[in-house]
């Protein structure tokens, strides 16, 4: 066997009709037994280890479940063993009832490949029906407009019972009708709010509306006005002079009745004409143009 040069060259088969040999030889995996290339294979050779690891599953009729039989194990004992044990009869239409299109007529089964989610509606759809139209799509969920937690706290206590027998359905029910009401507050409050908001922005923009018109609408440098009567003056000097001369002396006898005065740009109050003057000068820059 072999060349002189490599006398361990190549093996006999082990059949014993065959007995030839090979230079590039099979050993079997199973009975480790060297063979030629015609009996290499498990039933050419009849090897009888060749069902050590073999694996062969059965499909349970009940459960669509596959089980595993043991080659080293009767198949019955298998079988009972997973009947006893495993087996889920409710479990068979989950795995064999295949989903199909939800369209009214279309039986189209849904795969893959062929499955399609609409993002309005979120359901599955095959692909001749992926379109809105195609498949009627209501659209998106509207979220509620209504102030999120007063729904919330009407279903709670419609789904209270009435009678009052149970300590603690009452102290449930007293703490869902506060919850409404500091709710209902909370909302009521914050109406207000923005209503008064509102308001204030609409008459900060009017008086600046008509405070444009009236400095447009006067000619020359008369830009002090009086805010007792209707005169105009060009300097605030002019202004002070005035108001000690004419509306002074006309209310120092009169000691019961307490004139105001208001700043026509920051609505400060002031009893006495002089002390507004000064503040106009001092804070705004020494003009009263609303």
């Amino acid at each position: 066997m072999g060349t002189p040069e490599f006398p361990n060259l190549g093996k006999h088969c082990s059949v014993g009709d065959c007995n030839q040999i090979d230079f590039l030889p099979f050993t079997c995996d199973r009975c480790d037994h060297v063979f030629c290339l015609q009996h290499r294979s498990y039933t050419s050779h009849q090897c009888p280890n060749a069902n050590q690891k073999d694996v062969t599953v059965l499909i349970c009729p009940l459960c669509a479940k596959g089980v595993r039989l043991n080659p080293n194990e009767d198949p019955n004992i298998t079988w009972d063993t997973h009947v006893n044990t495993d087996c889920d009869p409710s479990n068979y239409q989950k795995v064999t009832k295949k989903k199909k299109c939800p369209v009214p007529g279309c039986r189209e089964t849904l795969t893959f490949s062929n499955t399609i989610r609409c993002k309005d509606c979120t359901k599955e759809h095959c692909l001749k029906h992926r379109f809105g139209p195609d498949h009627k799509c209501p659209g998106p969920r509207k979220p509620e407009s209504t102030f999120p937690f007063g729904n919330m706290l009407r279903r709670s206590q419609k789904a209270e019972p009435r009678s009052n027998s149970n300590s603690s359905s009452t102290s449930s029910s007293w703490w869902s009708s506060s919850l409404l009401t500091a709710a209902t507050s909370f909302k009521s409050s914050a109406e207000a709010g923005m209503q008064k908001l509102s308001t204030a922005t609409t008459q900060a923009i009017q008086k600046a509306k008509d405070g444009i018109s009236t400095s447009s609408s006067n000619s020359g440098d008369l830009v002090e006005q009086c805010v007792q009567c209707p005169a105009r003056f060009s300097t605030v000097g002019a202004l002070i002079e005035h108001c000690e001369k004419s509306h002074q002396s006309n209310s120092q006898p009169s000691r019961s009745r307490v004139t105001v005065d208001v700043c026509p740009k920051c609505s400060k109050a002031f009893q006495d004409p002089v002390l507004l003057v000064e503040h106009v000068e001092r804070d705004h820059g020494g003009t009263s143009r609303a």
